[in-house]
């Protein structure tokens, strides 16, 4: 392993060492977290309100702190994204016809709550949750399960979403703008901001603007130093030269090295190599592959349908935002939480189980 051959310091190691294995914590920790509980319908309840409170929490920032006659960016600094209210959302939209009890007692309370979240989920304006909630929704219709009748869904969604950025690069969309108009130059920047590597450096916006590529391209170029890393990585406690002092985090005088990357799959090919990459695909596919399990009821296949949906997402977010390994993310928690449910309610009837 490189890190026992390289000299990158104890805390870095550290560091490392405990957000590799987050996720592991993460499952483990929802799944003993319900075990407890062992309650489904109370389950649901609080992944609900729990999201409902986080919602209520980021309109009341966004009321007090945010300049909404400027661009969205001012909303923004009232949460970047939040998929706990996304889940919560489709919890509620979904779940409740699934219990013989009603989830509250007063409808009220489920329109308000149903309000409060697509209301808080909208004003993110985040372009990470916009193609996670298509994966959830398509997920939940089972369209993601491949059939002829899913690819052609599929299709059509592509071609969509071709003319849409077809419309977007024929006209001048302004970077610093007003409204929304700032929104749609993201949208629009999106897909050179992951992959588009020759950059300026000293041209400020060019780099920030396609800076998850530039991160992405320094580890690979110290990587080629090394090419035995490709297989195993450079090892916990290795950092990526910047090879200048960025403004991130709360140094400062900016911060030369980084340990952690945007782009998921370059961090984990970076720090574990072409094996550890190969891991991270398998367990994600696992997770996409629970689709395919024959249900025994309502709920489970609902269960079913989400947890195969997560592993879409981390497909996807892991590209974007380090996905799996995202240190504010607590979708993993939920993740061990619904790996107990459907593991109870598949051996409560295993005569109809897969």
């Amino acid at each position: 392993m490189p890190t026992l051959f390289n000299d990158y310091g104890k805390m870095n190691i550290i560091k490392d060492f405990t957000h590799i294995i987050k996720p592991v914590v993460g499952i483990v920790l929802g799944y003993l977290i319900f075990k407890q509980i062992n309650d489904y319908r109370a389950f649901v309840k609080i992944i609900i309100v729990t999201g409902f409170f986080c919602a209520l929490y980021h309109l009341i920032r966004i009321l007090i702190f945010a300049n909404v006659s400027e661009s969205v960016n001012d909303l923004r600094l009232s949460g970047l994204d939040n998929f706990l209210e996304l889940f919560a959302l489709f919890f509620i939209f979904f779940t409740p016809k699934l219990f013989k009890e009603k989830l509250f007692k007063k409808n009220l309370y489920q329109k308000v709550i149903k309000l409060i979240l697509v209301v808080s989920c909208f004003l993110y304006f985040s372009r990470t949750m916009i193609v996670v909630f298509g994966i959830i929704m398509l997920s939940i219709y089972g369209y993601t399960k491949l059939t002829i009748r899913s690819l052609k869904i599929i299709g059509i969604g592509v071609i969509l979403l071709g003319m849409f950025y077809a419309y977007l690069f024929s006209i001048k969309i302004d970077r610093s703008g007003t409204g929304l108009e700032t929104f749609f130059y993201k949208i629009k920047n999106a897909p050179v901001e992951l992959f588009k590597t020759k950059i300026d450096r000293e041209n400020h916006q060019d780099l920030w603007d396609h800076w998850r590529g530039y991160e992405a391209k320094r580890a690979f170029a110290l990587m080629q130093k090394k090419p035995y890393s490709y297989a195993v990585g450079t090892g916990y406690g290795s950092l990526v030269n910047l090879k200048f002092k960025a403004p991130l985090g709360d140094s400062k005088n900016g911060m030369r090295y980084i340990s952690e990357l945007h782009n998921g799959y370059a961090y984990i090919i970076y720090k574990t190599g072409i094996i550890g990459l190969v891991l991270l695909l398998f367990f994600l596919y696992k997770l996409y592959r629970f689709i395919y399990k024959k249900a025994n009821n309502g709920q489970h296949e609902f269960l079913l349908k989400i947890i195969s949906s997560i592993g879409l997402l981390y497909v996807f977010t892991t590209l974007t935002i380090t996905g799996i390994y995202n240190q504010s993310d607590v979708i993993i928690i939920l993740l061990g939480s619904l790996l107990f449910f459907e593991r109870k309610l598949s051996v409560e009837n295993p005569e109809k189980g897969s």
